[in-house]
């Protein structure tokens, strides 16, 4: 992905910075600009087109040139995609007759024959071995050659761009809303991050910067510009020396520390110095960290700096030579003893942790006293916790409501997910209910009251982004849980990989779900042709990259539900490819076109988990006929090689059973609660939008809005949660 400057505006805010050049009549260029652009599924906007009509046309020409490479790569066109099959989704053969077809030319070929028959001969056949087999038997362009054009549909995606401000003003807004932002970002964005950073180190900066991971980047720019740093705990520090390592500053995976100059150190060993000066009992906070601070020290030399004490100390308790009893085992020790009053005593001076302990704290308690006192403990110091934790203890106590024996669902940062039963007693719904309440109230409070507010039906559904980790960088790409609407005949799953180093093998397959989760059938390499669908035919080697295609006739579909997944099969993983990426193209019978038309493209999704098997989403049928997707982001372990749809049905199910089946948070829960009496609420129909400013909401943002709306949109949705 483009790291320019310009690019990460238009990726992150479908702006287009303000053109810089002199007055011309560029309307021609202009008109050419949005005519190019529709074929990637784009649109100026009107005032975007206006004022670039303004311009010389050179001008125009070079700002199209650089905004077409980005939005091309926004949508996956970027690259070429070919399929197996010349004339896919016509005339795909059963995989039995497509198999004997390549063992009848290996039983041809000279080369080939004797190593055909010797396996044969014992029962067993290698597809790998036959020559026209995994690879590729006709150019990109016999490809588009045997393909009919696209007719243009009135459902085609088009995504407009917008005018922006100058660039510098547009990049140190998009750096103070990531830096500020009160969710953690995914790894696209913190990259995104790192490279603005760098750039406005020195301008204004966010008042606040809540997430450690954002502050540990931000540090290191500003320690390049001897700027002072913001640290206030010890694993502040960690995390900085982690990211000038071009480390994990989230510290899920170890960190190879580099050797660090002088004036590093002493930055590093000066901040630890000066927290635990201020507060001694931020020495507890390394035994979380006690191996990372130990490997640390080494490159340090703390011991080179006696007039730094208090830093000297932190390597001493990871170490071992000096006990800092922590926090957290204060707290375990009273709740192995259920001592809930004395629990919650403690937990009040940690916000948070309180929060995160309620559902512990209400079952192990004795009575409906200490019940009382939970309660009446979370509701004194809501205000004290931030809006992400607020809301996601309440999305828990939520899925809480149902007594059921549902299995429970874990995923980790990294995307990588597992299933395993819940044997938790009951909370008290009594109890329950009136923490939900207090909830709701806490949030309520710190949610705007605009006096207009406009709202997209479609984003109703979408899940809160309370992590941006519960999401992949790409194209209309929505949050873990979030449902949307799929309007479209033909639905077709797309995956591109290209190999770093490797032969690498990546497998897209479909498994196709009943109603109560059993497998009906499933479409792949070894299953190019099921009710309703075809496969494009396995490619397995990607030294110039590689596709492969799923198409659907959803009116053809028995199933109740369609989970498309890509499976490693041999080499490279997810974050070892040089590229990867899987997306959906939603089209209409009549439509034609080649395999990768990317007008018609939903969603374009980068593949950087961790796992070898990945499950962006998951479509269901309601008892309507109508389809709605599911969005999932998830990974599994898999097995080391030979992944595929047949082994791995079964977890796949439990582990879709158990996200449909979860409710979510949604942008309709924050819709009703800032519905007051001095907020008016409209829903938008797509046509005119209001004179006056507005708080606008929804997947995109409308032409036309007033200049002084605030606008919130995928590309800024973390906004919407409070502090």
């Amino acid at each position: 992905m483009e790291h320019r400057p310009d690019s990460l505006v238009i990726r992150h805010t479908h702006r287009l910075p303000l053109p810089d050049g002199p007055a011309g009549e560029g309307a021609t260029a202009a008109r050419q600009f949005d005519a190019a652009l529709t074929t990637v599924g784009f649109k100026l906007s009107a005032e975007l087109l206006e004022r670039l009509s303004s311009l010389n046309e050179t001008t125009v020409v070079h700002t199209a040139e650089r905004a077409l490479r980005t939005v091309s790569e926004m949508v996956g066109d970027h690259v070429r995609h070919n399929a197996y099959f010349i004339d896919f989704p016509a005339n795909v053969p059963g995989t039995e007759e497509f198999w004997m077809r390549c063992v009848a030319q290996a039983l041809g070929d000279d080369t080939s024959r004797e190593n055909v028959l010797t396996q044969l001969a014992h029962g067993v056949l290698d597809l790998l071995s036959l020559p026209a087999y995994g690879r590729y038997r006709h150019t990109y362009e016999e490809m588009l050659a045997a393909q009919d054009e696209l007719i243009a549909s009135a459902g085609d995606r088009v995504t407009v761009l917008h005018l922006g401000r100058d660039l510098d003003d547009e990049l140190t807004d998009l750096y103070l809303s990531l830096a500020g932002s009160t969710t953690p970002l995914g790894e696209d964005h913190l990259r995104d991050l790192r490279t603005l950073a760098q750039r406005c180190a020195t301008g204004p900066q966010p008042e606040s910067i809540p997430v450690r991971e954002n502050r540990a980047v931000v540090n290191e720019a500003r320690l390049a510009v001897g700027a002072d740093l913001l640290l206030d705990t010890v694993t502040d520090v960690l995390r900085l020396a982690c990211a000038l390592s071009g480390g994990d500053v989230t510290l899920q995976e170890p960190t190879r520390f580099r050797a660090l100059s002088r004036p590093v150190r002493r930055a590093l060993l000066a901040g630890l110095d000066a927290v635990v000066a201020a507060n001694p009992a931020k020495l507890a906070d390394v035994h979380a960290h006690r191996e990372p601070f130990k490997r640390l020290g080494e490159r340090l030399h703390p011991h080179e700096y006696p007039h730094r004490p208090h830093a000297v100390e932190v390597f001493a308790v990871a170490r071992g030579e000096k006990e800092a009893r922590s926090f957290d085992s204060r707290v375990e020790q009273l709740l192995d003893a259920f001592d809930v009053p004395g629990a919650v005593t403690l937990l009040k001076a940690a916000p948070g942790k309180l929060f995160r302990a309620l559902d512990v704290l209400l079952r192990i308690a004795a009575d409906q006293e200490e019940r009382d006192l939970v309660v009446a403990a979370a509701t004194e110091v809501a205000p004290q916790v931030s809006g992400r934790v607020v809301l996601s203890v309440r999305e828990h106590f939520r899925n809480r409501e149902r007594e059921t024996a549902e299995p429970r669902v874990f995923v980790n940062r990294r995307g990588r997910a597992w299933v395993t039963p819940d044997a938790r007693p009951p909370v008290p719904a009594a109890d329950r209910d009136r923490l939900n309440a207090a909830l709701d109230a806490e949030i309520r409070r710190r949610l705007p009251a605009p006096d207009r507010l406009l709202v997209d039906p479609d984003v109703l559904d979408v899940a809160l982004p309370l992590s941006g980790r519960a999401t992949a960088a790409g194209l209309g790409v929505l949050p873990r849980g979030s449902v949307s609407k799929v309007d479209g005949e033909l639905l077709r799953f797309f995956v591109y990989w290209k190999q770093t180093e490797h032969r690498t093998d990546y497998d897209l397959s479909a498994l196709l779900l009943h109603g109560d989760y059993r497998t009906d059938s499933w479409l792949s390499y070894t299953a190019l042709t099921a009710v309703g669908g075809e496969h494009s035919g396995d490619i397995t080697d990607a030294p110039d990259g590689a596709s492969e295609f799923i198409n659907l006739s959803l009116d053809r579909v028995r199933s109740t539900f369609i989970v498309p997944q890509v499976n490693i099969y041999s080499g490279e993983n997810f974050e070892e490819a040089e590229e990867s990426f899987f997306g959906f193209m939603l089209r209409e019978d009549e439509q034609a076109g080649r395999p990768f038309e990317p007008r018609t493209v939903r969603m374009k999704s980068d593949l950087r988990g961790v796992g070898r098997v990945a499950l962006p989403l998951v479509f269901q049928r309601g008892d309507d006929g109508t389809w709605r997707a599911k969005w999932l982001h998830l990974y599994l372990n898999g097995i080391p090689t030979a992944n595929r749809v047949e082994e791995n049905q079964v977890s796949v199910s439990k582990l879709v059973r158990a996200l449909v089946e979860r409710e979510q948070l949604t942008i309709g829960y924050l819709i009703d609660l800032m519905s007051r009496d001095t907020t008016a609420v409209d829903l938008w129909d797509g046509e005119r939008v209001p004179d006056e400013p507005v708080l606008y909401i929804g997947l995109e943002r409308p032409e036309g809005l007033h200049p002084d709306s605030q606008v919130i949109t995928l590309e800024n949705l973390r906004d919407v949660i409070p502090g």
